[in-house]
């Protein structure tokens, strides 16, 4: 999509520019308003809202209940017995029914382990994705047409909705992988669908700073900087890494802690015949992949700790800006809540995974992913 020369006329607080032949007015400054802030946070709300409900669904084993991906007609859910009964059926023909589920009942919505159960949580999934469209593109077109929105603005938006369709997409690649041979959702998959979805809440928190804080007082200081895009760095490989161990439900392997089944490095991840692909493709029969997974995502959290407490400390002190210190203690009081959540899980993990936990860890990881960039939009060197 390419926009033309920006007409250089204000008329009333405005300018136009061209969109594919048409004028589109926006605001000549950064004074937006503030039902469209409010529209974002609530954007904002639903996306972290979704990644809760996406979590219980995957921790349930709800993900493979609803075998059909209809945009439309998925939207209404079964209303009758008998429509019931053929989506028990459709459910019955797949790999996680016969492999693992056989002879579950079809139960209540409120009954765990029966079918309408998990129907429900994978239909709650699918039907908040649905509404979080509605509820983003209805009034993105109302702002549009009444000159609300920035230019700006305008493409971070854009952005925000490319990221929304390649998140469903890589959904229902993810639920495609289970409903043929295997029982489950493809691993690598669930960690590609839950590292873009951390990706498109981060945008859409990034977004929302610019129009909410447009003109923080930035905290020059290089060094601060650096530490921080290091722990973003580390932390977005670390988000993939949970995905892997959901995925790989690598945590019923080894539910220790500081200890991995008392040895600190597992044997079957030091017995060098076992590093090869075909171990890392079937980890559903071999235990090095989960095994391997586990002891990169407890490291990975050792760095995080060493890099995030060096941070801390370093910036105490640099700067007596309020918003800032606030954002450094929101920070890494959310930092030791997911180490301490993380360890928790793990060593919950005796026999099945804590649904409870499990969700908190993942919530806990977005909230923690959000702050640290709420920390590092305060340390951004030029005004974007």
């Amino acid at each position: 999509m390419s926009l033309e020369k920006i007409m250089k006329e204000e008329e009333n607080g405005f300018m136009y520019f061209g969109l594919f032949g048409a004028k589109i007015k926006i605001k000549a400054n950064d004074q937006i308003a503030r039902i469209v802030k409010f529209w974002l946070c609530i954007g904002l709300f639903m996306v972290f809202m979704q990644v809760v409900i996406g979590g219980v669904t995957r921790l349930t084993g709800s993900g493979l209940s609803i075998t059909k991906w209809d945009v439309v007609t998925g939207t209404i859910p079964p209303t009758s017995e008998s429509a019931w009964e053929a989506e028990f059926e459709l459910y019955k023909a797949t790999p996680q029914y016969e492999m693992i589920n056989d002879g579950m009942e079809m139960g209540s919505i409120f009954q765990g382990g029966t079918f309408k159960f998990i129907y429900f949580w994978e239909y709650l999934h699918r039907l908040w994705a649905r509404t979080m469209g509605f509820v983003f593109a209805i009034p993105f077109f109302i702002f549009l047409a009444r000159g609300m929105l920035s230019k700006a603005l305008i493409k971070d938006l854009g952005i925000v909705i490319l990221l929304a369709m390649l998140v469903a997409s890589m959904g229902w690649i993810m639920v495609a992988s289970g409903l043929i041979n295997r029982p489950w959702v493809n691993g690598y998959k669930l960690s590609m669908h839950l590292s873009l979805a951390f990706v498109l809440a981060s945008y859409l928190l990034w977004t929302t700073l610019k129009v909410i804080q447009s003109s923080p007082k930035v905290i020059h200081n290089l060094m601060l900087k650096r530490l921080m895009i290091g722990f973003l760095v580390v932390l977005g490989v670390q988000i993939f890494l949970g995905g892997l161990m959901s995925g790989m439900k690598a945590g019923l392997q080894y539910p220790t802690w500081p200890d991995m089944n008392g040895k600190v490095m597992p044997d079957v991840v030091l017995n060098s015949s076992n590093w090869n692909v075909d171990n890392l493709v079937n980890y559903d029969s071999h235990g090095f992949a989960p095994a391997l997974v586990q002891v990169l995502h407890r490291g990975a959290a050792y760095l995080l700790i060493l890099l995030g407490f060096f941070y801390f400390f370093k910036a105490r002190g640099v700067s007596k800006i309020a918003i800032f210190n606030k954002a450094n203690m929101l920070w890494i009081t959310m930092l030791v809540t997911q180490i301490l959540l993380g360890i928790w899980t793990v060593i919950s993990c005796k026999g099945s995974i804590p649904v409870g936990l499990g969700v908190a860890h993942q919530a806990c990881a977005l909230i923690l992913v959000g702050s640290t960039l709420f920390v590092y939009y305060q340390l951004r060197s030029k005004r974007i």
